[in-house]
């Protein structure tokens, strides 16, 4: 039996482990589930005869390099900071290594040692970052073999509600770590290139800088910029590239209502709120308006935000209940953007009939034979439902169809990488189509950002 070790089996391992374990019989798989909780690594073995459910703590040194050193490759489904000791030990043991996880200076230190050894380590191979390099990649280098030169470059990712469980006003559910939505933006100035010109936008801007999407029968969205659109710029080889932009995609409005927190510091993880453990929601919210002897919270608030009562934006503060006087806080030395993700939590976590849903769009404009051209690529897939959710289907697929091809041959570059070369992208991408992830490219005309030279 080929043994894969499986370090983590959260929500993103759920696909995953059903892949790997539909496979085991076909292709002589044994796996090993190690997470803190035994009883969570056994519900997702689902009682398989091919898997082994333990008990696994990371810094458990001496079960750590156990356990690795029994594996033919390790799959750490880890938080990204604890990637590095696994990556040490496979290194030691010399073992192909599989993360979805973005490569860490740390990770990328051990290039030389992987290469050395002849061994794989797999990054960034979940949904964003993973089959969003993948999509791209792919056209990318149909346009290069045909001769075309790139000009634009812009990828949009969005983890969604499915519309047949969007039923709040935000069009909004956590799909994902609350956390994340809730510091987005955050940490600098988004950055990017337009027309050959750099662009930044700063984090009290971010949310009033959209750009608008449409997607067949879903209807449309809206992205904002990412932190930095141009960290993958050399990776894909655009550096001569005039518009390179990278974005989050939400449904329109989202990032109108989320300015209004935005701009009352509501997401501020700098500083803690004293007494946040006794504080009501109401009292939350009013201390960050100006003190009044006659006006209410709910004036104070429009008169901050300046809305009016019949302002859709009212409606969507409004069904958060941010206002009621009875709900407590609860957390001990919690900063405003915790407070607000409780809040938050109390009406955007997914029923437990409720289906997610991933949407991804990118946009490729090139010339070739002194034409400009542009593609359209998307794609969205629906979760199943909260088990086998689009989020850890996108996520997890990736990475168990890359182990995959890495146990067969089939991927045989050295080193700690990322999926952006043929050899990986190219099996994925198709087997993908079968579980539902399917890009619709469309040939469309260019656009781009200067519309009046074209006329």
């Amino acid at each position: 039996m080929r043994n894969i070790l499986i370090i983590g089996a959260g929500r993103s391992a759920s696909s995953l482990i059903q892949y790997l374990l539909a496979k085991s019989a076909s292709e002589n798989l044994h796996l090993t589930i190690g997470d803190l909780s035994v009883e969570l690594a056994q519900r997702k073995t689902n009682n398989h005869p091919n898997a082994t459910a333990i008990s696994f703590d990371i810094f458990d040194e001496a079960q750590r390099k156990s356990e690795i050193q029994k594996a033919d490759v390790v799959i750490s489904m880890l938080p990204a900071h604890l990637h590095f000791e696994v990556a040490k030990d496979c290194v030691t043991f010399k073992k192909h290594m599989v993360t979805a996880s973005y490569i860490s200076d740390a990770m990328q230190s051990l290039d030389a040692a992987a290469k050395e050894n002849g061994l794989i380590f797999m990054n960034e191979i979940g949904l964003d970052p993973g089959i969003d390099h993948m999509s791209a990649m792919k056209v990318i280098d149909e346009i290069r073999d045909k001769g075309g030169k790139m000009i634009l470059f812009e990828s949009f990712c969005g983890g969604l509600v499915a519309p047949e469980s969007d039923d709040n006003l935000w069009n909004y559910k956590f799909t994902w770590a609350p956390r994340n939505v809730v510091l987005a933006g955050q940490g600098g100035a988004a950055k990017f290139i337009q027309e050959g010109t750099y662009k930044y936008i700063p984090y009290h801007k971010l949310f009033r800088r959209t750009e608008f999407l449409e997607v067949e029968g879903y209807g449309r969205f809206e992205g904002y910029a990412n932190r930095d659109s141009l960290k993958y710029r050399s990776i894909y080889g655009l550096d001569d590239i005039l518009t390179l932009y990278r974005g989050t995609i939400r449904r329109v409005g989202y990032s109108r209502a989320w300015n209004m927190f935005v701009q009352l510091g509501m997401t501020d993880d700098t500083y803690m709120i004293d007494n946040s453990e006794t504080i009501s929601y109401r009292e939350f919210i009013n201390l960050f308006l100006p003190y009044h002897p006659t006006d209410s919270v709910e004036i104070k608030t429009r008169m901050q935000l300046g809305i009016e009562q019949d302002d859709i934006m009212w409606d969507k503060l409004l069904e958060l209940d941010i206002f009621n006087p009875n709900k407590i806080v609860g957390l001990q030395h919690a900063t405003p953007a915790q407070i607000l993700e409780k809040i938050l939590n109390d009406s955007w976590t997914l029923k437990t009939d409720d289906k997610d849903m991933i949407v991804m769009y990118h946009k490729f404009g090139y010339e070739l034979d002194g034409e400009q051209k542009q593609i359209d690529s998307k794609m969205v897939c629906i979760g199943d439902d909260q088990t086998y959710t689009a989020m850890a289907k996108t996520v997890g697929l990736p990475v168990a169809m890359a182990t995959l091809q890495i146990l067969n041959g089939n991927i045989t570059t050295p080193g700690v990488q990322l999926p952006i070369r043929k050899e990986v992208y190219e099996p994925i991408l198709t087997e993908l189509e079968e579980y539902g992830v399917v890009f619709n490219e469309k040939h469309v005309p260019y656009f781009g950002y200067n519309p009046d030279k074209l006329s």
